[in-house]
This record gives structure tokens, C-alpha cells and sequence, in this order.
């Protein structure tokens, strides 16, 4: 299988001139875009808003920071406003390797197309569990 990646934005909501871009490769095991602690300055200030034991696809357990709130926006979808959460990471040959996880892919309505390797636009917002009151 392939990799699939996408050209990310990302912003801090409160000073707009603080900002990231950069390829995030989608990981649909992971919750949240995930981004090295190493970049956490450039973003600014945002608030902690939770230290959590998150568990790696290798059953790794690290110590990660979700902070926010962000703006984030995968080129070619709409923005999302969220957390990120920030994790100490190694870089592979130079480089960091951050995640874009299945909530931003959902917010931004973003599907994976596992044939294409890329991300295509979802038609529907998937609201299935909701049923009660409508």
C-alpha cells in the first residue's frame, strides 16, 4: 500500500500569524493531526489542554499535549478548527513525519481513496448515530 499524503496549514486561531505548512501523511489509526513537540513554539501560544499516554501503532505507550485551538486546512478541503496534539518525535532521515488523523479527515470531509492513494471529497457528512430529536 501506498502512502498517501497531503499539503497542511496549520494555524493558531488567536495569532493567525503564527502558522505551520507542511506534508502530513494520513493515518487513519490515529485520532488527531499529530505534530512534533519540536514545532510547538512556532505555532505560539496555545493552550494545554490535556497531557494524554497515547499507544503507537508499535503498542509504544508516549506522553503527548493536545493543545489549541488551531486552524488547520488540508489543501483543497475546508478548514477545521481544533487541537492538535503535540509529541516528542525522531526525525526520519531529517525530516519529521506528522499525522493527519480521521477526525480532521471527517471535519474536513476528506475520504481515502485506498485504489487512487489520495484523498477525495466526500459528498455527505456522516450523521448515522444521530437519530433521536430529528
Amino acid at each position: 500500500m501506498g502512502r498517501i499524503t497531503s499539503y497542511v496549514t496549520v494555524e493558531n486561531l488567536v495569532d493567525p500569524s503564527k502558522k505551520i505548512q507542511f506534508d502530513g501523511f494520513v493515518d487513519t489509526g490515529a485520532s488527531m493531526m499529530v505534530l512534533p513537540a519540536a514545532w510547538r513554539e512556532r505555532l505560539g501560544k496555545l493552550e494545554s489542554v490535556q497531557t494524554v499516554d497515547p499507544e503507537l501503532a508499535n503498542q509504544k505507550r508516549v506522553t503527548g499535549e493536545i493543545c489549541g485551538p488551531v486552524r488547520i486546512r488540508l489543501e483543497g478541503f475546508r478548514p477545521v478548527f481544533t487541537e492538535v496534539v503535540f509529541l516528542d518525535m525522531k526525525p526520519e532521515n531529517g525530516t519529521y513525519e506528522p499525522l493527519i488523523g480521521y477526525t480532521v479527515l471527517e471535519l474536513s470531509m476528506a475520504a481515502v481513496d485506498m485504489v487512487g492513494h489520495r484523498l477525495v471529497h466526500t459528498k455527505k457528512m456522516d450523521l448515522k448515530r444521530l437519530t433521536a430529536g430529528v
